[in-house]
Formats: structure tokens, C-alpha cells, sequence
């Protein structure tokens, strides 16, 4: 009799045991919303989605959904907010996010409010403490922005020497193409009246002198800049890369672009050595620095620990609202000191050296991004890459024209043909259309970053903000390309505009596409990432005015929430 109760007890013991060992359900359920797939040609709406284990396993009806959900399934009321798949940036600088957050914050309203010199100088004076430089060395600001400025001029190191002669300063311009220092700054990098121009660069000089003013323009500045604002402990690198994630995070990114990356690619390696990656983060090794970091593991199609290199980047010319993108038409207002036929300059004059860089890339099978902003840097990007394209093929290469802002039709023409993609930046639209019609008249300003004569010539294209040359918002983006607003309210290229859903696609699907991303990203279909943004309001159905208010309430990550507004 003991025996029996015994076995009988044991067996009690032993299934109690086996539903408390039993792993639960992690299955969620989101339901209650505007729930859009970003698949198909037009919008497509499901009741419900299932995520499990960070992968999408169901979308459609809610009664199908709590049957493949199972018993004990979590639930997410959406109560009538809307779910995209994670946005995507089609260009950016993702390293450089963390010196936007932490720096002195420069933008012009309605980013911020530095719209004149005092402004800038009171913003930098504040920011100047000793623990702020200590971050980098450098007393930094980011954003300045000559255009927007009620001078209408760059700062020197005259106004900047009024903030401090006794630390190094940098500010760095909205087109991330310039920077300024002070007396302090250029004693620091060894520039003074006997330094000469870099090829690519200029360094400005004070009127009928060679002293230099403080404004270094292009690759007078660029390596200088990453010198400057880069952290110096391990303690600051951290804080600069959380801060800029968490900035990524708070619009929605669950795949963001290093577009630019040079030694800054030590940084966000050792960030996803630390496992400190939120989100993805694909890196573009600038030319320069190939040799140096190709051949490593991070050249991969796959992420590891949230990183990855997607390929190489090559800049061919500057800015044009700067005045240093390479046109083959002058500028209806040259820079200051420069000829009336001035029409900006290439980044690298030699034909033969950058069919030399693009060699490297085509022999490797690296993807390339060029960054062309004048028409004439756009020929040279096509002249050197056609002969390459015929020796080595084209297929699947998903070579990227970045910005394109002069870009002419006969050159996306070229570009179909050559089966690029076309990453455009119709955010200049509100930031700078107003300046571009007097930089290039008011004809030819209709046709920047041109997405709707891309788009009906069947190109593959994407948009993106290039932050921080502005904040990385991408519904601000997605507002400019549907509605094309100037700062005045003028409208900048009518017939460019693109649909809500259009313009979705490019920060989603469309941007999946172009880092060979599409099989795992970029819409909610079974088998997908669950990378997932929950908006306050639905773009599609909203008047295109609000666009650029709308809210992301939550980013999700392979089912993980990141972000949380």
C-alpha cells in the first residue's frame, strides 16, 4: 500500500514538474490598428500580426492569428495606431549621430533656433564646460548653416575666438562638408599661412592674405573634423554611441547606415564587440580606408552582434547648397573671392584614379556608393563606371548614386541602363530650395533630387536624410517627398512629388532593397525580422501637412522593444 501511494505521489510530483519546465508562449500578437505590410504596389492593410522569437510568423485575420499565436500568448493593443515594418535610412552617418546629440546644437529653426551670429556664439558659450571638453578636447558644435544665418555668411575665427582663445573649437556645417575653428583651433591642427591646399580641399584666407580665416572647406576639413569630435575614452565613446542610438531609436530606425566610415569604423566595431547594438548598423568603408578594413570579418552579408560592412564609398564632389558640389554650369552666385564662372570642383580630378578605386571595388565585388551632387560629378561617376561595368558585368551589383541633387534626366537615363539605384534627397526641398533657386535659378531647381522622373523611368531609388546634416527624421523626410515645401511655403518641383506610399517604400522596402536587405526587411511577411515602429498616426491617411508631426511611440527590434516614447 506505502508503495503505491509512493508511486503515485512521484507520478503527481513529476507532471507538476513537467508543465513547470515546459517553456512558455513568447508568442505576441499585435492587433487593433492600421496594421500596413509595405507588400504589393498599393497599401495593403491585415488585422493582426504574430511575432515569435523575433521573427514575423503570421499576418491577416485576428482569428487566425490567436490560433497560430497559441494559449498564452501575449497581446499588444495597437488601440488604433499604426504598424510599419522598421524604417530604413537610404543614406546617413550613423557614427556621427552621437557627436548631433551630445554637441553644441547648431540647426536653424525649426530644428533648433540658431537663425544668426549671436545665437551661435551664445549656444557655444553655454555648451563650453569643462566636462564637455573633456569628451573630445575640443569645444564642438554641429549644424551651422550660412544660408539660414541672418548674415548670411560663414562664421571665421574672429566670432569664434569670442566664445574662447584658449581651448581649440570646431563647428561643423549642416552639410557636414565644412568646418570652422578658431585661432586656437588652427594652431592645434598645425594650419597657418604657409599651408597649402589639399587636392579636394580649400582652406579659406583672410582678404588679400594668405592667413587663414578659420573656414576649411571639403578635404581641408573632413579628416580634421573626424580628429576633432572624436571621443577620447572609453567612458566618452560610449556615451557618444548611446546617445546617437538612442536619437536613431526615438524615429523609428531598426536599420541605420554608417555612409562615410573611416577610422570611426574602429569605434563601431568595438561597440558591437561590447554587444551594445540596439539596432543593425551597415558601414561603407570610405576609398581611402579599404585596405585597411575590408579584409576583415564585419565584410559580410550577415550582422554580427548588429554590425556589418555593406561595401565602399567614394565621394566625388561636395554640397551645393556649400557651393563645392561639381556642376558643369557656374553657380548663379559664386562663394566668396571666387570667379563669376565658378561651378565647384571634383573631390578627384584624375579620371584614371577613380576608375582605379571603382576597379578595386568591381574586382572585389564590393558594393559602391557615390556620393555625386553636381551634374558634372554625376558624369564622371558614369563615364568611369561604364567601361568597368562592360569588363566585369553588372548584374546584382546595386551600385548607389547618392543625393543626386543636379542630377539631369539624360543621366538617369545613363544610370537605368547601368542598373544603379538612386538615392535621393528631396529634404533639401524645405532646408535649402528657397537658397538653390537663387544658387541655380528658379527653372532648374525644379528637378532636384528628381524621385518621381526616377521612379517612372523604372529606377530602383530611396531617400534618407544624410543626418546629421539634418536630424534623422524620418517622417520629416517622407513629408518633404510628398510635399516639396520650400522654408517660404513655395513648392519645389510639383511634378516630383512622390505618394505617402511611395515615399514609405523608399524608408522601408525600397532601402531593404538597396542593402541587399529585402529578404529579411523592410515589410511584415511571414518569415521576416520583426523589426516593427509604432506611429501615433498613419502617413497614408493623414493631410500630407502633418506628415512631418507624426510620432514613432515605439520601436521594436526582432521583437524586442527599444524605444519607447
Amino acid at each position: 500500500m506505502t508503495k503505491k501511494i509512493f508511486l503515485l505521489l512521484f507520478g503527481i510530483t513529476l507532471l507538476f514538474s513537467c508543465e513547470k519546465t515546459q517553456d512558455p508562449n513568447t508568442s505576441t500578437v499585435y492587433f487593433n490598428g492600421e496594421i500596413i505590410t509595405m507588400v504589393g504596389e498599393s497599401p495593403n492593410y491585415v488585422e493582426a500580426l504574430v511575432e515569435k522569437n523575433g521573427v514575423i510568423v503570421f499576418t491577416g485575420a485576428s482569428n487566425e492569428a490567436m490560433e497560430i499565436a497559441g494559449k498564452g500568448h501575449k497581446m499588444i493593443d495597437l488601440e488604433g495606431k499604426t504598424l510599419v515594418p522598421g524604417l530604413i535610412d537610404g543614406h546617413a552617418h550613423f557614427a556621427n549621430f552621437g557627436a548631433q546629440a551630445i554637441g553644441a546644437q547648431l540647426l536653424a529653426s525649426p530644428d533648433a533656433n540658431v537663425d544668426d551670429m549671436e545665437t551661435l556664439i551664445s549656444v557655444l558659450k553655454d555648451w563650453n564646460t569643462p566636462e564637455n571638453r573633456a569628451l573630445t578636447g575640443w569645444i564642438f558644435g554641429t549644424g551651422f548653416d550660412d544660408s539660414i544665418l541672418k548674415e548670411k555668411r560663414f562664421p571665421t575665427k574672429h566670432d569664434l575666438d569670442r566664445v574662447s582663445t584658449e581651448f581649440p573649437l570646431m563647428i561643423t556645417h549642416i552639410s557636414g562638408h565644412f568646418a570652422v575653428v578658431n585661432s586656437k583651433g588652427l594652431e592645434e591642427l598645425g594650419i597657418d599661412e604657409k599651408s597649402i591646399d589639399p587636392e579636394g580641399g580649400i582652406i579659406r584666407r583672410e582678404d588679400n592674405s594668405t592667413e587663414p580665416n578659420g573656414v576649411l572647406e571639403e578635404l581641408a576639413a573632413i579628416p580634421y573634423m573626424l580628429r576633432a569630435i572624436a571621443p577620447k575614452s572609453e567612458e566618452a565613446i560610449i556615451k557618444f554611441f548611446e546617445a546617437g542610438q538612442e536619437m536613431a531609436l526615438s524615429y523609428g530606425y531598426t536599420t541605420a547606415q554608417e555612409g562615410r566610415a573611416m577610422q570611426n569604423h574602429e569605434m563601431l566595431v568595438a561597440m558591437a564587440e561590447k554587444n551594445k547594438n540596439k539596432i543593425d548598423v551597415v558601414s561603407y568603408i570610405d576609398y581611402a580606408f579599404v585596405d585597411q578594413y575590408m579584409d576583415s570579418k564585419w565584410n559580410s552579408k550577415e550582422y554580427t552582434n548588429g554590425y556589418r560592412i555593406g561595401g565602399m564609398k567614394v565621394t566625388l564632389d561636395g554640397s551645393p547648397q556649400g557651393r563645392t558640389a561639381w556642376r558643369t554650369e557656374p553657380y548663379l552666385i559664386p562663394p566668396t573671392g571666387m570667379p563669376h564662372d565658378y561651378s565647384g570642383y571634383p573631390a578627384i580630378p584624375n579620371d584614371s584614379v577613380v576608375i582605379s578605386i571603382f576597379e578595386k571595388g568591381f574586382k572585389n565585388n564590393w558594393q559602391i556608393l557615390a556620393h555625386t551632387n553636381g551634374d558634372a560629378a554625376i558624369d564622371q561617376f558614369i563615364r568611369t563606371m561604364k567601361p568597368l561595368q562592360e569588363k566585369y558585368g553588372k548584374e546584382n551589383r546595386r551600385d548607389v548614386i547618392i543625393h543626386g541633387q543636379y542630377i539631369r534626366e539624360d543621366q538617369l537615363d545613363d544610370a537605368k541602363e547601368m542598373k544603379m539605384i538612386a538615392s535621393l534627397f528631396p529634404l533639401h526641398t524645405f532646408y535649402w530650395g528657397d537658397w538653390h533657386t537663387q544658387l541655380i535659378g528658379d527653372s532648374l531647381v525644379q528637378n532636384i533630387s528628381p524621385v518621381k522622373t526616377a521612379l517612372n523611368k523604372g529606377m530602383d531609388i530611396t531617400i534618407h536624410t544624410d543626418a546629421p546634416v539634418a536630424l534623422p527624421n524620418l517622417m520629416r523626410v517622407l513629408w518633404t517627398a510628398v510635399e516639396r515645401s520650400s522654408r517660404s511655403g513655395k513648392i519645389i518641383g510639383e511634378d516630383e512629388r512622390l505618394t505617402p506610399y511611395e515615399a514609405l517604400q523608399a524608408i522601408t522596402i525600397w532601402s531593404a532593397y538597396q542593402h541587399f536587405e529585402e529578404d529579411k526587411k523592410g515589410s511584415l511577411e511571414k518569415g521576416k525580422l520583426a523589426d516593427l515602429v509604432i506611429l501615433d498616426k498613419n502617413p497614408l491617411k493623414v493631410n500630407s501637412s502633418e506628415i512631418k508631426g507624426i510620432q514613432v511611440l515605439k520601436t521594436i527590434k526582432e521583437g524586442k522593444i527599444v524605444f519607447e516614447k
